[in-house]
């Protein structure tokens, strides 16, 4: 009888430490999803290249017949792909923010069958449709996520990379009056 009233008791204790920390999770929970969207612990390591990186030659065409080279990238370099929420929560915002940039201005490299996001992208940018490998554009930046931006400059170096468009520090990009730097 002794052990009985030992495990019963040892039982008892256990679910109620079990039911504290049940507790405590959905307040942290509760507390997070109050506090709003923030960035992730950690997203910068998603990045294989830094800002300050140069990005290895690479030559690709886009969905145009366009001829697109690292000199002629500078500027947002966007990885978007078909089966991926976060480029469909993000395509609005970037569509909106790439007009303002001017279409060469603005590379989006694009993986997947979704003929209606390709036409919305090539409205504002140059576009690239990946392989299965990624294409050259991904393997020159070392992309292996999506959404990825990257801000460009002209010598080959990155000077910034993010998730969404307010990451990217866009007050550094020349953007002539007409939109376009040809």
């Amino acid at each position: 009888m002794p052990y009985l009233v030992a495990a019963v008791v040892l039982f008892a204790v256990l679910s109620v430490l079990n039911l504290l920390l049940t507790f405590g999770i959905l307040r942290r929970m509760r507390a997070d999803a109050a506090a709003g969207p923030r960035t992730v612990p950690g997203a910068g390591d998603l990045f294989a290249l830094k800002p300050g990186a140069t990005v290895p030659e690479f030559s690709a065409v886009t969905t145009r017949d366009e001829p697109v080279t690292r000199e002629d990238a500078a500027g947002v370099v966007a990885f978007f792909s078909a089966d991926c929420d976060g480029c469909h929560d993000l395509l609005p915002s970037f569509l909106e923010r790439a007009r303002t940039l001017g279409r060469d201005n603005v590379l989006a490299v694009f993986s997947g069958e979704e003929p209606e996001t390709v036409a919305a992208l090539e409205e504002v940018a140059r576009v690239v449709q990946a392989d299965g490998k990624g294409g050259p554009v991904a393997r020159a930046f070392q992309n292996e996520w999506t959404p990825a931006l990257y801000l460009l400059g002209e010598d080959g170096r990155i000077t910034g990379s993010g998730a969404r468009m307010h990451e990217l520090p866009l007050h550094t990009l020349s953007v002539p009056a007409s939109g376009n730097r040809r």
